[in-house]
């Protein structure tokens, strides 16, 4: 059955939509306690702003060009950026519904009342009076838009007021105001608790009230809120700066004020309004969005913080201690053993922070590697390495400052790195590094030997609780000696050395990951072989990747995949993928890790790393796939990270030729299975784990949670 080309793929922007579809859907489950359902709402609008922030600014800019490129599913950028329009319009809406009829009534009936304005009782508008006297007036300043006073420009992101009124004085005409909302101010505001429910009112609606007394003899007529999206993608050429740092922090502190994407504003805006906002920031119609649910909440989550009624949030999860690496044994002694597997955050990460530093006190270690992209606020990475070097050793930093939305905390970090003797390299030019790995060398016996630690994920505590990922501590020498060749790569910019058992982007990793599927490709095809290849990612986009996988379910191929977000593959087409399933499971743990597997006519070969099968993976970052050789280890990923997954009938959702996802179900006679509980129970049942009765050992005490959903991309 021959197949049109535009219709081999899915639109990568509309994919990523459906993705945040699916975590509306997790907020709308009323089988989620219900602030895990709010803190999933949270995220939905923190993953749309990013969204826009990054992709949608990028297509403005082709349409704003005149390019007339089209993507792989055939759409043009203005063709792209209708479709987003009209699918964003339909996410919203579900966003309204999801608040309005279900959260803010649920949040009420568990005692967490939002009061609207029109319900605040005299007591409210005395708490709230002194609210604004004190805690408003002295830091917003309502700005009169005329000749002597040009319309501010919002930045990014930010909550803000619009308002009309008239006054005697200003010539009885009406007039515009607006109030930039620091951010100092608590988007919701305590009222007057009654039986022990606590009430709240939205920072924007108390502004909007307090009017009165921030503009005295104003007749205001209306405040509505707005907030503008601006591009927020750094754009400078690389091979032409002087000072990556300085350029990376220029550029982040212009991203404040990048161009207007989106307008978001309060439903109840009247047009003549939202009309100056739109003509103000260069915006047309199609650039605005109404909402009926909060433009700012984000702010929402210090209810999920607060919150400590267990029956509302899932149980507390305490990631187990490694029965491969306890704390009392000598990690070096143990790697000279086996590699070790972690397996987080069913696993602790504390067995990496503590093989770190006891790395920084051992005389026996002369030196330290470490690649950091997403490092976050815990010190414990960041003062291991400082450590380190005021013991003497020689430390290397490779700092990626142009980790998105990360490059602030990236830039704090290097400086401080930097001021305590670590040799800190600013990433590559024209490339993000983005592998993860850490290397240690020691003196033993007169010789040097090195060990290293692997992962999926970033060093980064905070995230290792919350992000599914895998790390491989190993001495295997072939390996160490692939990851040093790797470091001189990023450190000295030699050439290349091809690898002895790393797969290594932008250098290889392209042509190789192709080979592994044309390989169980001609095993099945030309010598019958039953071919399988399993595979677990983030995204799936490269076309090439995608059609290699086409020819391998036409071979005979039995190919599942489980794609978290973005999947621009059409399976189940009859003639084309009908050998091809793919599944996405959005639950507790955001599903991070990367897993690739290929039956190899029954020498099966697993590699795990940080790469999607992406063009920006492929070829403009350095990534890192790397085997796992131990075969029990290997067996243990399998089961874990890809069988039990295709078995889940609770968090899974299966993608159909049409591009809509369907919930899995329990088929009759089956049981309900999520896999992320699964693993929780395993690792919680296995010997050195802990019981509900118990409780974990004192290093593994789970520390508090950032107070902001970071977006799920």
């Amino acid at each position: 059955m021959a197949v049109n080309t535009s219709a081999k793929y899915f639109n990568r922007e509309l994919s990523w939509l459906e993705f945040n579809h699916r975590v509306l859907e997790e907020a709308r489950d009323r089988k989620n306690p219900l602030l895990e359902r709010l803190k999933f709402f949270c995220i939905v609008s923190s993953n749309l702003d990013e969204f826009f922030e990054v992709r949608v600014a990028g297509i403005k800019q082709q349409v704003a060009s005149g390019s007339l490129e089209r993507t792989p599913d055939g759409r043009t950028p203005q063709e792209t950026l209708a479709a987003v329009r009209e699918r964003v319009l339909r996410l919203v809406r579900g966003q309204d519904q999801c608040w309005k009829r279900e959260l803010f009534p649920a949040l009420a009936r568990a005692g967490f009342e939002i009061v609207p304005r029109e319900r605040w009782t005299a007591a409210d508008h005395e708490h709230l009076g002194r609210f604004v006297d004190e805690a408003v007036r002295p830091v917003v300043s309502p700005l009169c838009v005329d000749a002597g006073h040009p319309f501010p420009q919002g930045r990014n992101l930010e909550l803000n007021l619009v308002a009309t009124g008239a006054a005697g004085h200003l010539g009885g005409e009406t007039r515009l105001w607006v109030l930039q909302v620091p951010k100092s101010l608590p988007r919701l505001v305590d009222l007057p608790s009654r039986r022990n429910r606590r009430r709240f009112a939205l920072l924007g609606e108390v502004i909007g009230w307090g009017l009165a007394r921030l503009l005295p003899g104003i007749a205001i007529e209306g405040a509505w809120a707005f907030r503008v999206t601006r591009n927020s993608e750094l754009y400078f050429e690389e091979k032409e700066v002087v000072n990556l740092l300085e350029s990376v922090q220029r550029e982040v502190h212009g991203r404040l004020t990048g161009a207007a994407v989106r307008l978001e504003v309060s439903a109840g805006c009247p047009e003549r309004v939202w009309r100056v906002l739109l003509k103000t920031h260069g915006l047309e119609e199609e650039d605005l969005y109404r909402l009926e649910s909060p433009l700012h909440p984000g702010g929402l989550m210090r209810l999920y913080d607060e919150g400590r009624v267990p029956e509302l949030r899932d149980p507390p999860h305490r990631p187990a201690p490694s029965a491969a690496l306890p704390p009392e044994e000598d990690p070096f002694a143990r790697l000279r053993e086996g590699d070790v597997l972690l397996h987080h955050p069913y696993e602790s990460f504390e067995p990496v922070l503590e093989w770190l530093h006891r790395a920084a006190t051992d005389p026996q270690v002369i030196a330290i590697k470490q690649t950091l992209y997403r490092t976050g606020n815990d010190a414990r990475i960041g003062g291991a390495l400082m450590e380190a070097a005021a013991n003497g050793k020689h430390v290397t930093a490779v700092v990626e400052l142009k980790a998105r939305f990360d490059e602030e905390r990236n830039i704090e970090w290097a400086r401080k790195l930097e001021a305590a003797g670590v040799q800190v390299i600013y990433g590559v030019i024209g490339l993000k590094v983005h592998c993860k790995m850490t290397l240690i060398v020691r003196r033993e016996g007169g010789a040097l030997r090195r060990y290293l630690h692997l992962s999926t994920g970033n060093y980064n505590p905070q995230t290792a609780r919350l992000y599914t990922d895998l790390g491989l501590l190993t001495a295997r020498p072939e390996f160490t000696e692939d990851a040093t060749d790797v470091f001189n790569l990023l450190t000295g910019l030699c050439a290349y050395r091809p690898a002895r058992r790393f797969l290594v982007a932008p250098y290889d990793m392209h042509r190789r990951v192709l080979e592994q599927i044309r390989r169980e490709t001609a095993l099945t095809r030309d010598q019958g072989l039953p071919g399988r290849i399993i595979a677990k990612m983030n995204s799936l986009v490269d076309t090439e990747v995608i059609d290699a996988l086409y020819e391998a379910s036409q071979a005979g191929v039995e190919i599942d995949l489980i794609v978290r977000g973005i999947c621009c593959l059409r399976p189940g087409v009859r003639g084309l993928s009908e050998r091809i399933r793919v599944r996405s499971i959005v639950g507790r743990f955001l599903e991070h890790s990367r897993v690739y597997y290929f039956a190899n006519g029954g020498q099966p070969v697993l590699w795990i790393g940080s790469a999607d099968w992406m063009p920006r993976n492929f070829f403009r970052r350095v990534e890192l796939l790397f085997p796992v050789l131990d075969g029990n280890l290997r067996e243990r990923i399998r089961e874990e990270t890809l069988e039990l997954p295709l078995r889940d009938n609770v968090k899974a959702r299966e993608l159909l030729p049409d591009g809509r996802y369907r919930r899995v179900r329990p088929k009759p006679g089956e049981s309900p299975l999520n896999s992320q509980e699964a693993l929780i129970a395993k690792f919680r049942r296995r010997p050195g784990g802990w019981t509900e009765e118990g409780s974990p050992p004192a290093r593994l005490q789970p520390r508090r949670s950032p107070s902001g959903p970071e977006p799920l991309l």
